[in-house]
């Protein structure tokens, strides 16, 4: 029976550099700096012990986190996708179509809206919602008395 091996801690690094740095140009060059491996070696050594490119490691994250962009703001496709870090709108509708089925608008159609998640509390409804009264001194300029 082999014997669980975690990642080198090296890796791990580069890792959590596309978590923390994925809105930013962040390429695999950048990423194998961080694990303070050759370009080739680096993108190797990433496969193996993450299963995908470091490519294709950040273009996943830049979309799942789109998709919470979606989910959770009315901001606009373009926006959301300059947000995480992508800077072609069609080269990202054709990725995260890819990842998740659906066009970024077909997908933020299939939640609801994210107004309807804003919460106000039930004092300022209350401030806001009370009729405006004018007293008989509001009126007057200061000083007519």
């Amino acid at each position: 029976m082999m014997a669980f091996a975690p990642p080198a801690r090296h890796l791990l690094r580069a890792k959590d550099l596309a978590d923390a740095r994925y809105a930013e140009p962040l390429g695999v060059e950048r990423m194998a700096a961080a694990a303070g491996l050759s370009r080739a070696h680096f993108s190797r050594e990433f496969r193996r012990a993450f299963g995908e490119s470091p490519h294709s490691y950040l273009l996943t994250r830049r979309l799942e986190r789109a998709a919470a962009l979606l989910r959770n703001t009315d901001r606009p496709v373009a926006e959301v996708c300059l947000d995480v870090g992508l800077t072609s709108v069609g080269s990202f509708t054709t990725s995260f179509k890819r990842t998740f089925g659906k066009t970024p608008t077909e997908y933020r159609a299939s939640f609801p809206p994210a107004s309807a998640f804003a919460v106000v509390p039930g004092c300022v409804v209350r401030a806001n919602a009370r009729p405006r009264k004018r007293t008989f001194r509001e009126d007057s300029p200061a000083g007519d008395s």
